[in-house]
């Protein structure tokens, strides 16, 4: 079992230290350090956990989709496990597998502040990329176990029919996804976003 794999059997159990949906009915979020407009935080805390079980519903384990929530929609644009223990009333242990199932996996970047053993925790600029870099890599896996399965099950089968045409999909969509992600880097520059590279 890979380390990925491992990591969200592990974390799919993982819940917060408050029963029912972390932050929804119970004190606002503390502020991110004075960044942005004052809001409600009501409504932040139900949008965390809106998109956290949107996550869930494809494929991302509960907690580490909470905190890739909840760091998605701070305004600092980073967060310490502590405080994202606080905004998501989870204990230190969830939140610690939670951060390392998606530095595993792409999702977040952790980084050092000078003069201090505390680690933030940050969402690269180009997360989309690497979700659909993850699916890719999946789909190219996929692809190389199904295209042996054309010949154990013979080509002029029915079976091994449906697994051809499965491979010719996803060798489609694989070609496709890199002229996709060129072509929204593209209009981002024009709309005055320019896509910026990665902070490593």
């Amino acid at each position: 079992m890979s380390d990925v794999a491992r990591s969200a059997r592990e974390h799919d159990a993982a819940v917060p230290l408050s029963g029912g949906e972390a932050g929804v009915g119970h004190a606002p979020a503390p502020a991110d350090g004075g960044a942005g407009p004052p809001r409600d935080d009501r409504p932040v805390s139900r949008l965390v956990e809106d998109f956290a079980s949107a996550l869930v519903e494809m494929g991302v384990p509960r907690m580490p989709a909470r905190v890739f929530a909840a760091l998605l929609t701070s305004d600092a644009g980073r967060l310490s496990a502590a405080e994202l223990g606080t905004r998501l009333r989870a204990s230190p242990a969830a939140v610690s597998g939670a951060v390392r199932y998606l530095v595993q996996v792409g999702m977040v970047r952790r980084e050092g502040q000078p003069g201090s053993r505390r680690h933030y925790y940050r969402v690269p600029d180009n997360v989309w990329d690497e979700v659909i870099g993850i699916r890719d890599r999946l789909m190219a896996r996929w692809t190389a176990v199904l295209r042996q399965g054309i010949g154990i099950l013979g080509a002029d089968t029915p079976a091994g029919a449906r697994i051809a045409e499965s491979v010719r999909f996803f060798e489609f969509v694989s070609s496709e996804l890199p002229i996709v992600i060129s072509r929204w880097r593209d209009r981002q520059a024009a709309l005055g976003g320019a896509a910026a590279p990665a902070r490593q």
